[in-house]
């Protein structure tokens, strides 16, 4: 029968649309929808959004020869016809059917009913359990062509597992006994046979199974933990900040120590003023240049004075003497003894005199004193 359906789909599509053509047929707004229910029922619901208050009628025929019927068990919605079911037993004919409002048609077409075969629920769902297996078996249905589906799960699988046979005597393997697992069996048609608009049947009802014993129901499925940092994370991210804090440590210690072991070499420039400015580096010139400038330092004991010190210059006064004075041989064995210095009064000869402080000196010419 399935095999017969699959060789003549095509023309009954072909044959189908041109009858509806040949009648004048038109899916004025109208959408259908068939589901024949195990080979024992079908049914047609229609949703016409043109004819929404509007009753309309259901005719069908299963032979082209025959004249239409019109349905006698109505469907409603909202107290108005919306479909029609069908008493169609074991019959893999074509459904020629014609809605219409009034004896106006509004939609006609033909369908091979097959197509829509949507199975019944298994029943007498059994299962035997030994150690980490269980099979599951059912009643088989009346006709071939089938796929048995059992599907099942654990708390703690996020999905459902699936496994599939022929006949209704499905063996799943690699179970842990210590789990509740939940099952639930359903049929479904083939799809190389009976086409893809077919629809699978309801699902059977739940049943939970553990250590090979019927359970009420399975624990909820355990909530996932809070994602947590990794130790192994913690702990390289401390030795990272560990390491770069040493570097940074030992970095500064050796700039102490190179700072403490070689002391800045201090900035002739603030020693030698304009040796390099004016000079560029040249001492000859800059001797030459500065020859006659003398700095006054202070002198022992001296109060400190607030200000910064400034060079003085000290300008000379010529004398007639030109030569410098002899020093008497007493005096300079007085001097060498340790005694104190008596200058005679007689005038000072060889250059020009300068008296600071109380102490008189001979310069000679171009000389400077820095004090």
């Amino acid at each position: 029968m399935g095999r017969l359906v699959l060789l003549w789909g095509a023309a009954v599509f072909l044959l189908g649309g041109w009858m509806a053509l040949g009648q004048g047929g038109a899916a004025e707004g109208v959408q259908i929808q068939i589901i024949y229910f195990n080979l024992e029922t079908v049914q047609v619901t229609w949703n016409a959004s043109k004819y929404s208050r509007t009753n309309l009628t259901f005719h069908y025929r299963f032979n082209g020869d025959e004249a239409y019927d019109q349905c006698t068990n109505y469907l409603l919605q909202e107290g108005h016809t919306s479909g029609c079911l069908l008493d169609a037993e074991q019959r893999d004919d074509i459904l020629y059917f014609s809605i219409r409002n009034g004896t106006h048609p509004v939609f006609t077409a033909s369908r091979w009913m097959v197509y829509y075969l949507k199975p019944s629920s298994p029943k007498h769902v059994r299962f035997s359990w030994h150690q980490d297996a269980v099979t599951v078996t059912c009643s088989d249905l009346s006709y071939g062509d089938l796929l048995y589906e059992v599907q099942y799960r654990s708390p703690f699988d996020t999905e459902w597992q699936s496994k599939q046979e022929n006949t209704c005597n499905v063996t799943i393997e690699g179970l842990d006994a210590e789990k509740c697992y939940s099952f639930w069996v359903r049929v479904k048609a083939m799809e190389d046979v009976y086409g893809p608009d077919t629809y699978p049947s309801d699902w059977s009802e739940v049943t939970c199974w553990q250590r090979g014993e019927i359970r009420d129901a399975c624990a909820e499925t355990p909530t996932p933990p809070k994602p947590k940092l990794s130790k192994f994370i913690l702990i390289s991210s401390l030795a990272i900040l560990l390491m770069v804090s040493l570097l940074l440590l030992s970095l500064w210690r050796l700039w102490r120590v190179k700072k403490f072991l070689i002391p800045s070499v201090p900035d002739p420039k603030s020693i030698f003023p304009g040796l390099f400015e004016i000079h560029q580096g040249n001492f000859q010139e800059w001797i030459t240049d500065t020859q006659n400038v003398a700095h006054l330092h202070k002198m022992a004991g001296a109060e400190q004075e607030s200000g910064p010190e400034e060079p003085l210059v000290v300008q000379l006064a010529k004398t007639e003497a030109e030569f410098p004075r002899m020093l008497d041989p007493q005096t300079e064995e007085k001097e060498a003894s340790g005694g104190s210095l008596q200058l005679p009064h007689q005038p000072l000869q060889g250059g020009d005199v300068v008296t600071i402080g109380g102490f008189t000196f001979v310069m000679n010419d171009r000389s400077y004193v820095a004090l």
